[in-house]
């Protein structure tokens, strides 16, 4: 699932691409994506005509701001990226490779980023003013989209219950230490929990872990002062050169132009189980915790 440097990569990409136009018409293939509301009759009532006013992102949710006080809130889940491109439905696929038979949709131009297979899942597009389309690629068909006045969106039970933002300005040190007092299990369990940071998964969690040394099963009530500064230096740290980097394209993820990101390259825990540690050469490790991988170095993060 893209994480916060994901949907941040591409909520930057969109807002550039995006402010200002008017969505004019949409498509889709799987009308389950409108939870609200309901249905895809209803759905087109509230977003057509629209002008789309900033992209913003909360936690792992893309937030397009609409006019007359509407707001649009996109979760790509497992398999989802938001693009913006021109594509044209598929009358015959003689001309195209094997792994794009049966799509229904292809870029205008068959070059570049947007033929990665990754981006060929057309599943929801919607027409802008100037021609362009923003288009949901979305292999599982996991994905939500929500859209309703501002104060109905920001008062979802799953929108409330969101954690502070690790890259806000005001997240400080103090901001980031004092809800651990309240909290008991595994540090790894809780840096992933939403409620308690948002934008967090399975990657980065990893990776917090092993710049802190810190073992993905230590207790929270087993860490002492210089461990939680560490994990607060470290998340910020990550968090920051992977939005730099445009994220981490493991499996699905792509940006707002069909792009890898280019964070990958610089994991240091995360999918490398079996492979010496950059750090110490010890071999990493792969264990589950709670039903979720967790990739560790046993020689650096002792538990």
């Amino acid at each position: 699932m893209p994480e916060l440097p994901e949907v941040e990569t591409i909520v930057q990409g969109l807002n550039r691409k995006l402010k200002n136009r008017k969505i004019v018409d949409l498509w889709t293939d799987w009308p389950k994506y409108f939870k609200l509301p309901k249905g895809e009759k209803n759905f087109r009532r509230c977003i057509i005509g629209k002008k789309i006013i900033s992209v913003e992102r909360r936690a792992k949710n893309v937030l397009i701001y609409l006019s007359d006080n509407y707001l649009m809130l996109v979760h790509q889940k497992m398999s989802g990226h938001l693009m913006v491109g021109h594509w044209q439905k598929i009358v015959s696929a003689d001309n195209l490779p094997e792994n794009w038979q049966g799509q229904k949709w292809r870029p205008v131009k068959f070059s570049g980023p947007f033929t990665d297979p990754m981006n060929r899942f057309i599943r929801l597009i919607f027409y802008l003013d100037d021609g362009r389309m923003l288009a949901l690629s979305d292999l599982r068909r996991f994905a939500k989209v929500l859209c309703a006045s501002k104060s109905i969106i920001f008062n979802l039970p799953e929108i409330k219950k969101l954690g502070p933002e690790p890259l806000d300005k005001n997240f400080t040190y103090k901001k980031f230490r004092e809800p651990f007092f309240s909290k008991g299990g595994k540090i790894k369990q809780l840096l992933m929990d939403q409620t308690f940071i948002s934008g967090i998964g399975n990657i980065y969690a990893d990776e917090i872990l092993w710049a802190s040394k810190i073992h993905p099963l230590r207790t929270i009530a087993s860490l002492k002062e210089e461990n939680f500064r560490e994990l607060y230096r470290t998340t910020q740290s990550i968090l920051k050169k992977a939005v730099r980097l445009r994220g981490t394209s493991i499996d699905d993820y792509r940006d707002a132009t069909g792009q890898k990101g280019d964070y990958g390259k610089m994991l240091l825990a995360y999918h490398h189980d079996g492979e010496p540690c950059k750090r110490c050469g010890a071999i990493i490790k792969r264990m589950k915790i709670g039903g979720r991988s967790a990739h560790f170095c046993p020689r650096c993060q002792k538990i």
